[in-house]
């Protein structure tokens, strides 16, 4: 059955999803449908494993999560409504966050996550509106003796490489700033507990130090996710807030361990257990708690929270005897144990300091086999879904490629079902059952073809990114049904040379092939002379968790042969073939194993397909791209945009970071009302007139002028008699002048004097700089155009230096005062030109005629001593439009050789919102000037590339 799609990507990213990919049951051919994908999964009654399966459509049915749709709905009103009733700190965030000139723009599922939480917190809350998430009850006798409260959990689904980490610091961002706010509101907590799933997330997310690697000193600090201030934390990293809210945000306090740390103390460490007798909640609290004080009310964060949950009772011994393995039992008790150390200790800490709530986020919250719950359900707790599959068609993640046809004649591939197709292979004696492994030497026989097969591919894919000059090599893993084949598997590819030995086989010194399971960490069977095997263990799974990573140990590893150490934390981008050797028995499982390679590598342009090769998981209800019969096409190139060291003396630009501006004014201001910015009052933007015409019962389609009743021509008629164009003026003098007195930027002490100099400005721009038209000049007394013209002078309004009066200064951010051109380091897909008067190696052509003709103005020009392309330079500056605040990032920065810096925009057509940006950037162009410490600096909008030179030569002196 073909159930591949050309066209796997839909949807914008930073949008919410319009349309998606279905499979009619009758034909299961992929249709696009209309509107958002419906939150829900696929359910399947148990099956044992020597039961052959067909089909997962045939046999899972998809169960919608109404839950979930009900507060997406929801969620979608409050924030088309513009998030009413959240708090002032939340409603800055939000806008932050959704901000459309960001640099580095937040994927919508991110936003809808967060917003999905704050929503249940400060509005749901108050209004329930007859919704309820239900609330994690403990289940266990001990628990309900001791009263132990049931804990509030909302559970967010979000697929792997989808950021849930960036969603766990906007939130610990926002309850935190709320609560330093406003600290007897107990709806936010200042105190926040992150318990992770093993080392490696911990290590990741900042819970610990992690060892120097030999490319690292040991001095430089390593990157921590989650905690303020330190390198390379998200609320930086992604500009998840105003950096004058960093300090306050130190306030806070986050604690990051793993699930480990939960579990009761060891008895054989207490030396007076019989007299101080078990440990009790308050003590427990204290002592996992120590990094976070005496503080209560503790925000918790469970990262793959699908380990977390109450085992309902459930003997495996009993119940799963006839199917399971024994080291498949072993599994299922060690993952209940996990959970029950888990979730108790969740208990005892609400118990002792209270918990406000646990937010809980893993690409898969379901109840696993052995739970006790029913298999492949989901957490009922769980209020928010992005999964795999609308990742895939938001261009988010790579997109797996799987077998659809071969020259077998078969319907099914081979390479499709592949654990399948090798055990009928096998003899009957050697096929594997429940209570029998295959032979590994059997097993990797029969996979060989489909190996090789893939090597090849990623061979073909290894020599294009050497050919582009890729910094680490793409990656092919093999996820093995047991240690066995796995150790085998690795023999053939790493020892004996069998697959492409010159790329693939292991040399002295150096290992391009590794295995990683649970026996080699536990023996540690690679230990050195001198070290331990708690030391190798750690350098191994360090190895395995820093693949694909520049300057790491895993920087040169190219294939990976695992068995399930592949799991959590695991997030390598260079994945490119995944081979699975073992038994697929749910689409859950088939998620869990694909979603470690599915990460991309280029996050420049999501409109680019990146794919994986996937042989041996068979996918059937997620959207995948079909194998091309023909050879495939080129890859699309990437550059390596980034500083070049050997042009800094001479070419590196720096500028400062300004937040905000200050100055004192006494008692007199100047405004060149001349060079603000025009203002258009264009009917065609708001129309002025209306044609209406009564309608009788119902009309499909556009409104037409032929109908029933009079034509009644309707205009602002009205509007224009009630409001005196002197009101206007006066109204709009008075909400300058408030804006100027209020503002924590500027103090005036002549408040008398301050009016009358406002409203002759005022007068003077609604009579010079307004064009009004054919329009009636009180247009102008609607919002939209008072709030412009009241932004726009508010931003020319400048202190009489002329008179003694202090100039205008910027408010430099105090955690990143100077940015350089020295930051620049990125790959992209956009074309691209080399530069010789640029520190930076590329100019990134967004639009190839403006930014390549601009660019040829100033490299040819002898005016010129350097420029750089503002193009993840970040260099921002703020300004306020239709009343929020706004980042521009104008397109170039130029020294000229008389030592001016010029900031040059190139844009035809200007919007008012392009003028707010322009007074705003003369505004910083005046401030730091003023400022004294970084030159003289000038900006200048251009609307055409052969303006330049005439630009130029003005602002050179020549």
């Amino acid at each position: 059955m073909n159930l591949a799609v050309d066209q796997p990507i839909l949807n914008d990213p930073f949008e919410e999803p319009t349309r998606y990919w279905i499979y009619e049951r009758e034909s299961g051919q992929p249709v696009v449908m209309e509107g958002r994908r419906p939150a829900g999964y696929y359910f399947r009654a148990r099956r044992r494993p020597d039961e052959r399966q067909l089909s997962f459509l045939a046999e899972e049915q998809f169960v919608q999560l109404e839950l979930v749709n009900t507060i997406r709905h929801r969620v979608g009103e409050w924030r088309k409504a513009g998030y009413p009733g959240a708090t002032p700190i939340t409603r800055q965030l939000l806008a932050y966050w959704s901000r459309p000139e960001r640099e580095r723009k937040l994927f919508f599922c991110q936003r809808e996550a967060a917003e999905t939480v704050i929503w249940l917190t400060e509005i749901h809350a108050a209004q329930r509106r007859g919704l309820r998430v239900p609330k994690d009850q403990p289940l266990d006798e001990a628990s309900l003796v001791k009263g132990y409260k049931p804990l509030t959990r909302y559970g967010l689904k979000m697929a792997t490489g989808s950021g849930k980490t960036v969603v766990m610091t906007m939130l610990i961002a926002w309850s935190v700033l709320n609560k330093v706010h406003n600290p007897q509101d107990r709806r936010f907590s200042d105190a926040v507990l992150a318990v992770c799933p093993n080392l490696t997330v911990r290590e990741r997310l900042g819970g610990v130090v992690a060892q120097p690697s030999e490319n690292r000193s040991a001095s430089e600090e390593p990157e921590r996710a989650l905690i303020p201030g330190a390198r390379g934390n998200y609320y930086e990293a992604f500009d998840l807030m105003p950096r004058s809210l960093l300090d306050t945000l130190g306030q806070g306090r986050i604690y990051i361990t793993n699930w480990h740390a939960l579990a009761p103390e060891d008895d054989s460490r207490r030396r007076s257990v019989i007299q101080r007798g078990e440990e009790s909640d308050k003590a427990f609290a204290n002592r996992v708690l120590r990094d976070l004080g005496s503080k209560k009310n503790i925000l918790v964060l469970n990262d793959e929270a699908h380990h977390a949950y109450r085992p309902a009772p459930y003997d495996i011994d009993a119940e799963a005897a006839d199917y399971l393995s024994a080291a498949e039992k072993r599994k299922l008790k060690e993952e209940k144990e996990k959970a029950t150390v888990w979730v108790s200790g969740l208990d005892r800490i609400n118990a002792a300091r209270g918990i406000n709530f646990c937010m809980d986020l893993s690409a898969t919250p379901f109840y696993i086999q052995g739970s006790g719950h029913e298999e492949g359900s989901p957490f009922p707790w769980l209020v928010s879904d992005f999964g795999l599959v609308d990742a895939i068609e938001s261009g988010i993640v790579k997109i797996p490629r799987v077998p659809v046809a071969d020259d077998t004649g078969q319907p099914i591939p081979k390479y499709f079902r592949l654990w399948e197709a090798i055990n009928q292979a096998l003899p009957p004696k050697e096929r594997a059952t429940a209570r029998r492994k295959p032979k590994p030497e059997a097993v990797v026989r029969e996979a060989e073809g489909a190996l090789q097969q893939l090597a090849g591919e990623w061979k073909r894919k290894f020599e294009e990114w050497k050919a582009q000059g890729y910094d680490v090599p793409p990656a092919m893993i093999a996820v093995c049904d047991n240690t066995s084949i796995a150790r085998v598997l690795h023999e053939f590819i790493a020892e004996q040379g069998r697959v492409f030995p010159e790329l693939l086989q292991n040399q002295p010194g150096q290992e391009v092939t590794l295995r990683i399971d649970s026996k080699l960490l536990d023996k540690a069977e690679q230990a050195r002379e001198g070290v331990t095997r708690k030391e190798a263990a750690e350098a191994l799974r360090r190895k395995v968790a820093t693949v694909g990573k520049v300057g790491e140990p895993g920087e040169g590893v190219r294939c990976v042969v695992s068995v399930g150490m592949l799991t959590e934390g695991w997030d390598a981008h260079n994945v490119t073939q995944i081979l699975g050797l073992r038994a697929f028995q749910s689409q859950l499982l088939c998620e869990q194993v694909v979603g470690r390679g599915l990460r991309r590598m280029n996050y420049d342009d999501f409109t680019v397909e990146e794919y994986v090769d996937v042989y041996g998981i068979p996918f059937e209800v997620i959207p995948v791209k079909k194998k091309p019969s023909g050879p495939p096409p080129p890859p699309k190139e990437t550059t390596l945009v980034q500083a070049l060291k050997e042009r800094k003396a001479e070419f590196k630009i720096e500028f400062p970071r300004v937040e905000g501006y200050v100055f004192e004014v006494r008692d007199r201001i100047r405004v060149d009302v001349d060079a603000i910015e025009r203002l258009t009052v264009e009917p065609s933007k708001e129309p002025t007139e209306v044609i209406s015409r009564a309608r009788v019962g119902y009309q499909i389609g556009t409104p037409s002028l032929a109908g029933p009743g009079e034509a009644v021509i309707q205009t602002r008629a009205e509007f224009y008699e009630s409001a005196r164009f002197q009101q206007i003026q006066y109204e709009i003098a008075r909400r300058i002048a408030s804006s100027l007195v209020s503002s924590r930027e500027f103090q005036y002490r002549a408040r008398h004097l301050l009016f009358p100099q406002v409203l002759k400005a005022v007068r003077a721009y609604l009579d010079r700089r307004v064009d009004y038209g054919i329009a009636d000049r009180r247009e102008i007394g609607l919002e939209k155009y008072v709030q412009l013209i009241v932004e726009r002078l508010t931003t020319a309004i400048l202190p009489d230096d002329t008179q003694g009066e202090a100039p205008i200064l910027p408010v430099i951010e105090r955690f990143r005062p100077r940015g350089s051109t020295s930051e620049v380091l990125f790959r992209t897909v956009r074309p691209c030109r080399a530069t010789i008067k640029s520190h930076i190696s590329h100019v990134v052509l967004d639009a190839k005629t403006w930014e390549s003709s601009t660019a040829f103005y100033l490299e040819t020009s002898p005016l010129v001593h350097s420029y750089a392309r503002n193009d993840h330079l970040d260099m921002a500056i703020p300004y306020d439009y239709a009343g929020t605040q706004h980042d521009f990032l104008p397109d170039f920065l130029v020294r000229l050789t008389n030592g001016t810096m010029l900031i040059l925009e190139v844009k035809g057509y200007e919007t008012e919102q392009d003028r707010a940006k322009y007074e705003a950037a003369r505004r910083w162009a005046r401030a730091v000037t003023h400022w004294g410490e970084m030159g003289q600096w000038v900006f200048e909008p251009c609307k055409q590339p052969s303006q330049v030179k005439r630009i130029l030569k003005r602002h050179a002196g020549d």
